[in-house]
């Protein structure tokens, strides 16, 4: 389903289903040609969606015959004629190819989202998830 411009929220759903279908060409068009990435896991930043597409389509590679179920809670959302700040805590659960659950994680995603055309497209992603001061050790299992 296409980001709808008036909810720029829609593009939750449109990124879920693309990440279950393992969708790479989708997932990535919800995404503007100049994204900045900040990701959790490895890297510091990708800029551009051409290194984006690198981490993706790894990423989608790597599932095997797995998906990953991808929902969101907390959603909040300010608008504005040109930029939507799109904030949530996002749950990612690896299904096995029968559809049992795995294993899941959560943590904090933050979207900036910039107009173009009729549809929403992510300018900045931010994903996060709490550390343990002393330690380190992030904590990838929100409280319930």
């Amino acid at each position: 389903m296409p980001p709808n411009p008036g909810d720029p929220t829609h593009i939750l759903s449109a990124y879920a289903d693309a990440v279950h279908a393992r969708d790479a060409e989708a997932l990535l068009a919800l995404y503007h040609p100049h994204v900045t990435v900040y990701d959790m896991w490895e890297h510091w930043l990708y800029d551009g969606q051409q290194q984006w597409r690198g981490m993706v389509e790894g990423w989608f590679a790597s599932l095997g015959d797995e998906r990953v179920q991808v929902t969101f809670d907390d959603i909040r959302s300010t608008v504005t004629p040109e930029l939507a700040l799109v904030h949530a805590f996002a749950t990612y659960t690896g299904l096995s190819a029968t559809g049992e659950r795995l294993r899941a994680m959560n943590n904090r995603i933050t979207l900036t989202l910039t107009r173009s055309g009729d549809r929403w497209l992510i300018l900045h992603e931010h994903s996060s998830a709490p550390a343990e001061f002393s330690s380190g050790k992030v904590n990838l299992h929100r409280p319930a």
